[in-house]
């Protein structure tokens, strides 16, 4: 078995390098799906913002089966000699990167409107539903096969984040540079062509991140098959029942309509509003920058002492009143915008940067309650709650986009580019503000009780 071999050779900065560029690889279709798809089917394809934000809610139901399936998956496949999370990394490396490409072909962009729907539909669906489902979910299970320490689980955790916060600096910051063209009339406008060329490199570096993911990282704790029959009931029973669960759940999809309506405001508040897209480059790299250079540094410490639900409540707490501030003030300048955007995105980056050791302790705290450790399930459902939280922000930015009367036509009316300001205040301060509440009143993982569930696993083990 893959643990058995890779016991002897301790965790380290292999490790913790080769989680970080498989989260990388992820977010490199992630991102660019979540910050430009809509910009990209309203701006290019001519896709009512509604109908685009309707596919990508509508996708989530179909995650609710692809999800949990991957996970019993999972959680039942043996163990090979690289492990038993690892090989699905390098099996479903290319197709989840040729799924993304083909996402975003704007040699379509004069077909008929309903080729163009069932186009977006069918790619979409294969990319996020199944095949980004089918590697993400092995990735985010891997964790708690690496290590049975907490501490080396909140390290994976803090470089899993590094690597979604440099994929978001590439992305952000890259992709607006060469991605955007003035038009004569001195408009800023998405360049279809350019984001055909972009999305295929940043498919080429998601292989690239994956494989080296596959070849850097060790399974050293041997989690072996499920072999329990499969009862829907008594699944759904200990899911639903689980307010550790339910608490991060909710808190994720409070997070992702955050954090992920920060990012899809982006690509209109810049170029429309302010009419600068290199603003839009400059706060991706700033709020990467911050993420890196404080939240990344200080996470682990600041949780160690404090606790990781204590962390992140305020966090969060700061990052909405920073939006409100923001609010309030309404800056005319677009810099100034960019740096109530970075300090918002160090509360953000807190919380995002933990999470991931919060799902290790949710698996921890189910299998002190019921003697079974079901890695790929739990993760599972938890992946299908942030897609739900990403389908949410892109739905509810799309319909408030339409509400508000966008349009290529009126992309550049003074009332409708007002109002997307509005909108991209107000959004991350009802997001950022019902993440600090799920997490007081109904995620129970506190410090002291985190602490209580590693001593009595450790106890069984000893046995």
């Amino acid at each position: 078995m893959a643990s058995k071999s890779n016991a002897t050779v301790p965790f380290g900065m292999k490790d913790k390098l080769g989680y970080m560029f498989g989260d990388f690889g992820n977010d490199f279709t992630f991102i660019l799906s979540s910050s430009f798809m809509l910009k990209f089917y309203t701006d290019v394809m001519g896709i009512e913002a509604a109908v685009v934000g309707l596919l990508m809610m509508a996708a989530r139901f179909i995650d609710a089966i692809t999800d949990v399936t991957m996970g019993q998956i999972v959680d039942r496949s043996k163990p090979t000699k690289d492990g038993k999370f690892k090989p699905w990394i390098k099996r479903m490396c290319g197709p989840v990167a040729i799924a993304s490409f083909l996402i975003y072909q704007s040699g379509f962009a004069n077909m008929a409107y309903g080729f163009k729907v069932v186009w977006m539909v069918i790619t979409y669906i294969l990319w996020g539903s199944i095949f980004y489902t089918s590697i993400n979910i092995p990735y985010g299970s891997m964790a708690s096969a690496v290590s049975p320490d907490p501490k080396h689980r909140a390290e994976l955790s803090t470089w899993r984040t590094i690597g979604g916060t440099l994929a978001g600096l590439v992305i952000g910051v890259g992709t607006p540079m060469f991605a955007y063209v003035v038009t004569t009339e001195g408009n800023t406008v998405l360049s279809g062509t350019r984001m055909t060329i972009i999305a295929g490199i940043f498919s080429v570096l998601a292989i690239i991140c994956y494989l080296i993911c596959f070849n850097l990282v060790r399974e050293r704790v041997e989690v072996p098959a499920n072999n329990q029959k499969l009862n829907i009931g008594n699944l759904l029973k200990s899911l639903v029942t689980n307010r550790a669960l339910l608490g991060i759940i909710a808190a994720a999809i409070a997070l992702l309509l955050a954090m992920l309506t920060m990012q899809g405001m982006a690509g209109y508040v810049f170029p429309n509003y302010y009419g600068n897209a290199t603003a839009q480059s400059v706060s991706s790299l700033t709020g990467s920058l911050a993420a890196l250079l404080i939240c990344a540094p200080l996470a682990v410490k600041l949780s160690t002492k404090f606790g990781k639900k204590e962390l992140s409540v305020a966090s969060c707490l700061g990052a909405a009143i920073i939006f409100l501030v923001c609010l309030i003030v309404h800056p005319a300048n677009p810099f100034v915008y960019v740096g109530f955007f970075t300090l918002a995105y160090v509360g953000l980056g807190f919380f995002n940067t933990v999470i991931w050791a919060m799902i290790t302790d949710v698996i921890d705290d189910a299998e002190v309650k019921n003697g079974v450790r079901e890695d790929g399930t739990i993760y599972s459902v938890y992946s299908f709650a942030r897609k739900l939280g990403q389908a949410l922000s892109a739905g509810l930015t799309g319909s408030l986009l339409t509400m508000i009367g966008y349009s290529q036509a009126t992309a550049f009316e003074p009332e409708v580019t007002e109002r997307i300001f509005k909108l991209s205040c107000i959004a991350p301060i009802v997001g950022f503000g019902l993440v600090a509440v799920f997490l007081i009143l109904i995620y129970p993982l506190n410090k002291k009780r985190v602490e209580a569930n590693v001593a009595e696993l450790a106890r069984r083990r000893s046995k």
